[in-house]
């Protein structure tokens, strides 16, 4: 399991954010620094490091946190096109050790690499 972090303040309530998502296992909030006009971190509230860090019986909420991110893709208006990465680890740029998932849209998004 992760550490606390700014997220897990927001999960516990200890900090503000604009949610556009919350069940019992997911939350959804606007990224504050965001590089697309659609650009939301969906995160299952377990707070597991990374992705590598979730052990096989719990990937079921990564695959909740997918299902949240199609729901929201069309509630925004980009389901025909958007990007939902995660990073692991600092060398890919994780900058919080919660599992959280962009989801990224709303323009040309073009190739990565």
């Amino acid at each position: 399991m992760a550490e606390e972090t700014i997220f897990s303040k927001i999960i516990n309530k200890e900090a503000s954010a604009d949610i556009f998502f919350e069940n019992e296992d997911v939350i959804a909030i606007k990224d504050i620094a965001p590089k697309a006009p659609i650009h939301l971190l969906i995160m299952p509230k377990k707070p597991f490091k990374d992705i590598q860090s979730v052990p096989e019986e719990e990937m079921s909420l990564v695959g909740e946190c997918f299902i949240v991110g199609q729901k929201l893709a069309k509630e925004f208006g980009i389901e025909g096109g958007y990007r939902m990465l995660t990073n692991c680890g600092a060398s890919a740029g994780q900058t919080v050790p919660h599992l959280h998932f962009h989801l990224l849209g709303g323009r040309s998004l073009g190739v990565m690499g």
